[in-house]
């Protein structure tokens, strides 16, 4: 073999070596803004989940004959913090949504409780971090395509396999009802 054979045969070596680093380079970097993403995701709901008890505690008071609305929507907000896995988180959320929305429609019922400027601040909150964690949602989704396209394309796939990257799931709601934001009126 001549010498330029050789050094092509090197150069082509050195180029798919270098390839094969940026594809795990971007892996890495697209399942850290992942986790990243979850994370926002996360913080969002725990907020969400706290603010939740406070406005259950500020109706109680309230509503003491509509024990059961409020029992459910604390079961429902236990089960969203014990969830595990981002299908799991889903579901309890939606759950906990459909609660909520029965616990306003009960609201309705008690005139002086609408008026209530803490219920009303409560309100305003949820509603605003409603919005929050769709942003945060449509973040953490947009991080699953981008890993999950990377995974999935070749030859970068080769790559994937190679060193163990998983396609991440997506953060969806169940039904189409609830992927709107619920509607906080007093």
């Amino acid at each position: 073999m001549t010498i330029a054979i050789v050094c092509i045969i090197l150069l082509l070596i050195v180029a798919v070596v270098f390839w094969a680093i940026n594809v795990y380079n971007r892996l890495i970097n697209l399942r850290t803004l992942n986790e990243e993403g979850w994370s926002g995701v996360d913080v969002q709901l725990k907020r969400r989940h706290d603010l939740i008890g406070n406005l259950v505690n500020t109706v109680k008071g309230y509503m003491q004959h509509e024990k059961t609305v409020l029992e459910e929507i604390a079961r429902m907000r236990s089960e969203a913090q014990r969830a595990g896995s981002v299908a799991a988180v889903a579901a309890a959320e939606s759950g906990l949504s459909q609660a909520l929305g029965r616990l306003f429609a009960v609201m309705e019922n008690y005139p002086d409780l609408k008026a209530s400027e803490n219920t009303m601040h409560l309100q305003e909150s949820l509603s605003e971090l409603e919005n929050e964690i769709q942003m945060a949602r449509r973040y953490y989704n947009a991080t699953v395509r981008d890993l999950n396209v990377l995974i999935q394309s070749f030859p970068s796939s080769i790559i994937a396999k190679r060193y163990s990257f998983v396609l991440a799931e997506f953060f969806e709601l169940e039904n189409a009802a609830e992927r709107a934001a619920p509607q906080v009126q007093f």
